[in-house]
């Protein structure tokens, strides 16, 4: 039982190493010997629990777009759990807001969840992708501001979908860790602003 909690703890570490280095300088400019020494561990060690490379970034990458997805979840339920009884009365695009408020937290916070980002960012495990962990619970979100007529007149919920994705992108590219200056999350809210009452 010590043996596996110590692996365990061991198997932190070395996630926690590869996502800063990860997320700092992607999957190309980031060594394993680099991981095991931020880590405080043997190489052995390493490829004990993580035999390659691509095994150790996809363990990253999964680590990171689970924390997302939970966190992506819980502001959507809070928020619904916030509302009047059987009487929605939070709208629908503040959710989606909310939703990007909480990624760009988990952005600064969490180097797992920026090392998912660029990870995906530069195709390094194919076709997965970071976005898939929050963006079906946007699109499910404006595709009911549709039906309940929360937007314009003309307004497909699609390109509203595709605005925040772009959104996102432009947050998780401009993430700093934790300490350095979080100037995109001032600035999200104004971003919302223009967007809800546009720019002329």
């Amino acid at each position: 039982m010590v043996s596996q909690e110590r692996a365990e703890r061991t198997r932190q570490r070395l996630l926690q190493a590869a996502a800063t280095e990860f997320a700092q300088h992607g999957y190309g400019g980031t060594s394993l010997q680099r991981i095991s020494s931020a880590a405080g561990v043997t190489m052995g060690a390493l490829t004990f629990h993580f035999p390659t490379k691509i095994d150790l970034a996809g363990a990253v990458h999964a680590h990171g777009s689970a924390l997302t997805r939970a966190a992506v979840e819980h502001v959507a339920a809070a928020q619904a759990d916030a509302t009047d009884g059987d009487h929605d009365t939070t709208p629908v695009l503040q959710r989606v807001i909310g939703v990007t408020h909480a990624l760009a937290r988990l952005l600064h916070e969490e180097a797992t969840v920026r090392a998912a980002g660029r990870l995906s960012r530069e195709r390094t495990l194919g076709q997965v992708d970071w976005n898939d962990s929050w963006l079906p619970c946007v699109d499910e979100l404006l595709e009911r501001a549709g039906r309940k007529k929360e937007l314009r007149a003309g307004v497909d919920p699609a390109i509203v979908a595709l605005l925040t994705r772009y959104l996102v992108s432009g947050l998780e590219a401009s993430a700093q860790p934790a300490g350095g200056c979080p100037s995109h999350l001032r600035k999200l809210g104004e971003v919302w602003d223009v967007v809800l009452s546009g720019a002329t």
